[in-house]
């Protein structure tokens, strides 16, 4: 077990925040409240993460905690409304980029940009855009990836086990709903707080 309560290690070429006194504080937390996180992550400087089922604000809570446990610098759109007051500018350090969810015309091109302008960026997107049930997820973050020829890093919050699961590395095809449908596929074992994906 490491000294951060068994975390899995950053393999060199993810993106990284500076050691911090918060790491230990936060890999402690995590611990007390029975959080862990499970598999591997892969060695690429570059890749959408996608994180699923999203159904509690408390995904948020669970998710930045263990990203600054890790010592993650794992950059995260969210919706322009929590960017306020103190809270925005504690996402803000965390990499958080507030979003409108109304007006996100452009908003692929725009990370697509910064992929391209970025040796080292991990870019974390909920695939459902919000914690109510839909039917279908918003395929932005597939049209990112696939724009900028980086793969999609499947995370699941599973709340019965508390674990936080890191799944296989995924490179997108032209078939965008066969794509979905194998990401849709991998989530099906996990349970949210309030439901699957």
């Amino acid at each position: 077990m490491s000294a951060d309560g068994g975390l899995p290690p950053l393999p060199p070429a993810m993106p990284q925040f500076p050691p911090h006194p918060l790491r230990r504080a936060c890999a402690w937390l995590l611990r007390r409240c029975g959080w862990r996180v499970v598999g591997e992550f892969p060695d690429r400087p570059r890749l959408v993460v996608i994180a699923a089922p999203h159904s509690s604000w408390w995904d948020g809570v669970w998710g930045l905690l263990c990203k600054v446990a890790l010592g993650a610098d794992i950059t995260f759109m969210a919706k322009r409304e929590l960017f306020r007051g103190p809270l925005g500018w504690l996402l803000r350090r965390l990499g958080g980029i507030p979003i409108e969810r109304a007006a996100a015309h452009g908003l692929v091109e725009q990370m697509v940009a910064r992929f391209r302008a970025s040796p080292q960026l991990w870019l974390g997107i909920a695939p459902e855009g919000t914690r109510k049930h839909v039917h279908a997820w918003k395929s932005g973050f597939w049209h990112i990836a696939r724009a900028a020829e980086v793969p999609i890093l499947p995370a699941a919050f599973d709340y019965p086990s508390r674990t936080i699961t890191i799944g296989p590395l995924f490179q997108p095809s032209a078939d965008l709903h066969a794509d979905l449908a194998a990401l849709r596929a991998f989530y099906a074992p996990f349970r949210g707080k309030h439901r699957n994906a």
